[in-house]
Parts: structure tokens; sequence; C-alpha cells
């Protein structure tokens, strides 16, 4: 099984270096007990976000299907 890690680096392009360097500033920045707290509200904050992007194509799609149809004439009166 792999780590999310090097998955997570990979994508960003960035090596375990860069990594390990972020990590030791996060806990330099916030100490090591707030970090889990911090990891757990950014985790809830993308979760929600994908939820929210996930139903609003619904809504407007229902919000779509509730208007009535408007069909234009062309010609003089």
């Amino acid at each position: 099984m792999t780590a999310p890690a090097p998955i997570l680096a990979g994508i960003l392009g960035m090596g375990p270096a860069e990594l390990g360097i972020i990590l030791i500033i996060l806990l330099v920045l916030f100490g090591g007990s707030k970090l889990p707290s911090l990891a757990k509200g950014l985790g809830q904050s993308i979760k929600e976000f994908k939820k929210a992007s996930k139903d609003e194509p619904e809504e407007e799609k229902a919000a779509e299907a509730k208007k009535p149809e408007v069909t234009k004439t062309h010609g003089s009166n």
C-alpha cells in the first residue's frame, strides 16, 4: 500500500525535501498541538466544498426545469 505523501508530492511536483520543509514551518508556526485540529478543519472544508460543488448543478437543473419556456415568433403584426 502506498502512502498519500508520494501521491501528493507527485501531483504538486514537490519532492520529500520540500514537503519536509513545509511540515517544519507549520510546526514552528502553529505548534504540534494545533496541527491535528488545523488538518481536521482543512479536511472538513474540502469535504464541504466538494459537496457544495456537486449540489449546485442539480439545483440549477431543477430551477431551469421549473421555468416556463418562452418562444419568440418572428413576423410583422
